[in-house]
């Protein structure tokens, strides 16, 4: 922490399972005040018992204008003037379906999570960010890169996502607030089980048309799924995996590895390791 007495802040979103988690009790390890955005309070307890006196969730739904500002407010009363070191906007849902039949108001909560939720979490902390000279990651995936059938939403959703933080970059630039995309790869974490019962269960509404049409595929899509969930890979960190694209060429992105002890997420001061970031 650079020989600071009160420890560097970290706002993470999405830390009730999976990346996020593990991202919270990481840096929690490292010394930093983590502030962990979680919907239950089942969850804030489950992270206060695993983590130490520095774990402090926070009760933030990405898609309520409401609890966002309540925690704007809880966070920028503990923090003051020192802001916000790092913003991590993990949180996250796979939804999927042949696009053909995909309800439009499943297609919009997609995006209102993965794409509007970000951003409105961004509006709001970034003061708190410019505070405390910090730097923002968002947590995209190689579905941001490449688009597949069955998950044409999430995939739409990361590529928004991405398109909106590139831009997002070129505009801090000037203040030298750094923003950075990373793009997981094969990760063990809860999104599979989460989206997997919506993927069968999509399939199932099909009408027989659109399982005559797409039966096939999403079954397909379905053990792929699985065979992701069985991936043998750990929620302990993060690893910065070999990037297919120079720092210059990649924009600020970086393809991450799955998760081994001891690695280091890409955060201020503790995360060299992380060379696209500007």
């Amino acid at each position: 922490m650079n020989g600071r007495e009160v420890p560097a802040a970290v706002l993470i979103t999405g830390a009730s399972t999976g990346i996020g988690r593990a991202t919270a009790l990481h840096l929690d390890r490292l010394g930093w005040r983590v502030f962990a955005g979680v919907r239950r309070v089942a969850d804030a307890d489950g992270l206060r018992a695993e983590g130490s006196e520095r774990m402090a969730p926070v009760l933030l739904d990405v898609t309520d204008i409401g609890s966002i500002e309540a925690a704007a407010k809880t966070v920028s009363a503990e923090v003051g003037e020192r802001g916000l070191a790092g913003l991590v906007n993990n949180a996250g849902v796979a939804l999927g379906g042949p696009l053909e039949f995909v309800p439009l108001d499943e297609l919009r909560r997609q995006l209102e999570v993965n794409t509007i939720g970000p951003m409105a979490v961004t509006q709001h902390f970034l003061p708190l960010v410019r505070q405390g000279r910090g730097r923002i990651v968002f947590v995209s995936s190689i579905g941001g890169r490449f688009s597949n059938p069955i998950i044409g939403p999430y995939c739409a959703s990361k590529f928004a996502l991405e398109a909106l933080a590139d831009a997002l970059r070129m505009e801090l630039a000037p203040p030298g607030i750094h923003v950075s995309v990373i793009e997981p790869g094969a990760v063990k974490t809860m999104i599979f089980e989460k989206a997997g019962p919506y993927g069968d269960l999509a399939l199932a509404r099909l009408p027989e048309e659109g399982k005559r049409l797409y039966g096939k595929m999403g079954r397909a899509g379905s053990t792929s799924s699985r065979r992701w969930r069985g991936a043998r890979s750990r929620q302990t960190g993060w690893r910065a995996g070999s990037s297919t694209h120079s720092p210059q060429r990649a924009r600020g992105r970086a393809t991450w590895s799955a998760s081994t002890p001891g690695s280091r997420l890409c955060s201020p001061g503790c995360c060299p390791t992380a060379r696209a970031t500007h």
